[in-house]
């Protein structure tokens, strides 16, 4: 019996409110980590957060869910989801500067 293939899937997404210095970053790594998750995230000059997640797409739903609560400390006021290309040679999940 064939295995079914993984349908993959990548997002860029904007996360809005109490998102910076809350941990939100290192904590958007460590979730990403934990569902096997390709990318990076980063602060944003205005207050917001970026990221970009890709992965087998159950596992990207739970991280989109993930970043609309954030870590304990944040309030997240909106996330902004949109579907984005595949950035080659992506391995692990990183904080960007």
């Amino acid at each position: 019996m064939r295995a079914r293939p993984v349908a993959l899937r990548t997002v860029h997404l904007r996360i809005e409110g109490l998102v910076q210095g809350v941990s939100y970053r290192a904590s958007a790594r460590d979730e990403a980590t934990r569902l096997g998750l390709s990318g990076w995230v980063r602060n944003l000059p205005n207050g917001d957060v970026e990221a970009l997640a890709a992965g087998p797409t159950n596992a990207v739903v739970q991280f989109v869910s993930w970043c609309k609560r954030g870590p304990d400390e944040a309030r997240v006021s909106n996330v902004t989801m949109t579907e984005a290309a595949a950035e080659p040679g992506l391995h692990g999940f990183e904080v960007r500067r």
